[in-house]
């Protein structure tokens, strides 16, 4: 199993984490506060507040993919549908790839016992994923990474980074450079108590981060 770990602010055991959430208050000084909480919609997205809500990419922009058109930046699907888009890893990783949202499962905070104090009055989503090599780049070691959505469309407010014994992150695997290879993997996300979450979104690229990607149940 390996899975990419960023920059982290506590470690808790063996298990690291970064904890944000734009409701907690600080601890200790690890907690940092998000500022992010504008809706993640088909036009707009946290990460960058400023889009014109009219901002969309057209398809003639985008490259092609071996099984046809990539998925237009803003669309909507559902749990189990697929989405072909462009993709860069790093800087001379490019390809085009699969992602399908298998499933959206709401754990319990027991779960992230592990992570202590932190993880206080946070419910973990396990968002299962199937990513699959579209044109057959050199994509090895790669991942993916997607961020879980309230039922209002908002994003959680709370970004985690990690895993758990039920939701282990996986990467690419060395041989996942030919068209077809797949692997599976599961994105490990968060939410305060009495917020549900409903979906997923991918925003990653100029166009998606103006205009995410979106899977709901």
């Amino acid at each position: 199993m390996k899975h990419v770990r960023g920059p982290l602010l506590a470690a808790v055991g063996a298990t690291t984490v970064l904890l944000l959430s734009a409701c907690a208050s600080e601890t200790a000084g690890t907690a940092v506060q998000s500022t992010s909480t504008a809706p993640i919609t088909a036009a707009t997205s946290a990460v960058s507040p400023s889009a014109s809500t009219g901002a969309t990419a057209s398809s003639a922009s985008l490259p092609k993919a071996a099984s046809g058109d990539v998925t237009k930046p803003g669309s909507e699907l559902k749990v189990g549908d697929r989405a072909v888009v462009p993709f860069k890893y790093g800087t001379d990783k490019n390809g085009t790839i699969a992602i399908t949202v298998t499933a959206i499962e709401k754990g319990e905070n027991a779960d992230l016992a592990k992570y202590g104090d932190k993880a206080k009055g946070l419910i973990p989503y396990y968002i299962r994923v199937s990513i699959e090599n579209v044109d057959g780049s050199d994509l090895a070691y790669s991942s993916v990474s997607l961020r879980a959505i309230g039922t209002d469309g908002k994003s959680t407010g709370v970004i985690i980074t990690g895993e758990t014994d039920k939701c282990e992150s996986e990467t690419a695997k060395k041989d996942f450079t030919t068209a077809g290879a797949k692997y599976e993997t599961c994105v490990l996300q968060a939410s305060r108590e009495g917020l549900e979450v409903a979906g997923a979104t991918f925003d990653k690229g100029d166009d998606y981060l103006k205009s995410p990607i979106t899977w709901k149940s």
